[in-house]
């Protein structure tokens, strides 16, 4: 007997939508906690988690010689069922990436994003009707409305939210966030369901998400975006996280339909999580897996130990227990570090499809960490884009570990440990997973970086130096002697 996978429901043309224009709603840090009660929020939990489950191998059973095999979903794998709706959303993304031909980067060095980015921004926001009407499924774009306002309006806001900000100049998880709910909305109006749920998932993954996030590298590496809400070197990424999420589960071990979503365990064939620090290893997946090509992009911006620029994802590699515990790790991470954020979460825009309205099957509790050290400056008097001066008050979650007036001995470090650490983090108050309850260790694997080698660094130093002057190489700030 299958067990039921929670998915997002389709809306009925036979009934009654009225679609609005999406506005923003979380103007201070207290619209966190009531964003992570909404119907919004939910709908986002169901759709992360059912693209998550379908990224797992399938096992597989012969009925003859009862031997049982498993099927792994790799980037560009002639198995991978694309239907036609997914298919022509990876020509959108292509002519997205074509319009960054025409605009070049300006010349000349500069210490932040180049300008160029808003000529292509405007460029694509000019053309954007047109490219909807070109490639979305007429059914979803002539959805039945009780309103003047067509489904066009709402799609075209989450797409272009998607893009980076022209303000700033960078981009982050927020805008990655609303590309997930540009395709939930699709999803939602009946644009995906030309073949089984599961191949219409993975297609949407590897088919549609994968390709964004290479048109998004080039963006950054092309207008040398900066990172948006970063933790800098204490976040897990300096720009995606769902490549994590979902390169994680395709290393997970092979399920069944009978089967839950796994949380401990591997791939018999999978790489190990410790190979992030090795070259060829990274070289050699991340042609197939989105979590070593999110590392490999790593590799191609940043120089240095990998221990250094990413201790995170460093100190995550030596978790003990699988990809599936990884992947477990993850989700609870992105409810904590990208749902329940507010600099992240603060630009995502709320219309008819991802409704405001509270979620009557919501669950309160009390507020953990991550809700409490949120700004509470009020910023909706600013533009969209614009977060407006800083907030006086120092926050605990954005602060060196090492910026404290206290001793090392009793001061506490607040909000950019990983979920697995000591302290709790926020879950969904309406999903069974990941639950309030499991924000636990999951794994107590602190990573130590290897010893400091001068020669390997190309330095001549006399062993005095080396002992006295030498600083220990960065660590995370739960790493433990």
């Amino acid at each position: 007997m299958s067990i039921t996978v929670p998915r997002l429901g389709v809306l009925q043309a036979s009934g009654v939508c009225s679609f609005t224009y999406p506005v923003k709603r979380i103007n201070e840090g207290h619209d966190v906690s009531r964003f992570l009660s909404s119907k919004a929020y939910h709908d986002i939990m169901v759709f992360l988690l059912q693209l998550n489950r379908a990224m797992f191998p399938c096992r597989l059973s012969n009925p003859v010689t009862e031997q049982r095999t498993a099927r792994s979903w790799k980037i560009n794998s002639p198995k991978l069922i694309l239907s036609e709706t997914v298919r022509q959303i990876r020509a959108l993304l292509v002519d997205l990436n074509a319009i960054i031909d025409d605009v070049p980067p300006d010349p000349g060095p500069r210490r932040f994003g180049n300008v160029s980015f808003r000529r292509w921004y405007n460029t694509v926001e000019a053309q954007l009707p047109t490219l909807l009407s070109r490639y979305l499924p007429e059914r979803v774009l002539s959805f039945p409305t009780s309103s003047v306002v067509v489904p066009r309006i709402e799609l075209q806001s989450y797409l272009l939210g998607a893009l980076g900000s022209p303000q700033r100049l960078d981009y982050g998880t927020g805008h990655e966030l609303s590309f997930l709910a540009f395709l939930a909305c699709i999803w939602k109006l009946g644009g995906f369901n030309t073949c089984s749920a599961e191949d219409e998932e993975r297609g949407i993954v590897l088919g549609i998400i994968e390709p964004y996030l290479i048109l998004i590298r080039r963006l950054i590496k092309t207008y040398t975006l900066e990172p948006a809400g970063s933790h800098g070197v204490w976040g897990l990424d300096d720009h995606s996280f769902l490549p994590y999420l979902f390169g994680s589960a395709q290393y997970g071990p092979a399920i069944s339909d009978m089967d839950e979503t796994p949380t401990e365990g591997s791939l018999p064939n999978a790489p190990d999580p410790g190979d992030v620090v090795k070259v060829a290893a990274v070289g050699r997946e991340r042609a197939t897996n989105m979590y070593f090509s999110a590392i490999g992009f790593i590799y191609d911006v940043k120089k240095g130990p990998f221990w250094e620029h990413s201790p995170m994802l460093y100190d995550i590699s030596g978790v003990r227990g699988g990809w599936a515990k990884i992947n477990k790790g993850m989700i609870k991470m992105y409810v904590a570090e990208v749902l329940s954020k507010f600099p992240v979460v603060q630009h995502f825009y709320f219309g008819s499809l991802f409704s405001w309205d509270e979620d009557p099957e919501a669950t309160s509790s009390p507020d953990t960490i991550h809700i409490a050290n949120q700004p509470s400056q009020n910023h909706s008097k600013y533009p969209q884009g614009d977060t407006g001066p800083a907030p006086t008050a120092q926050l605990g979650n954005t602060k060196a570990p090492w910026a404290s007036a206290t001793s090392a001995a009793s001061s506490t470090f607040v909000g950019t440990a990983a979920p697995w650490s000591k302290r709790s983090a926020v879950t969904s108050p309406t999903l069974a997973f990941p639950s309030r309850t499991e924000q636990r260790n999951i794994s107590q694997t602190p990573r130590m970086p290897p010893k400091f080698n001068p020669s390997s660094a190309g330095q001549n130093l006399s062993e005095k130096q080396t002992t006295s002057s030498i600083p220990p190489p960065t660590r995370a700030p739960w790493a433990k002697d």
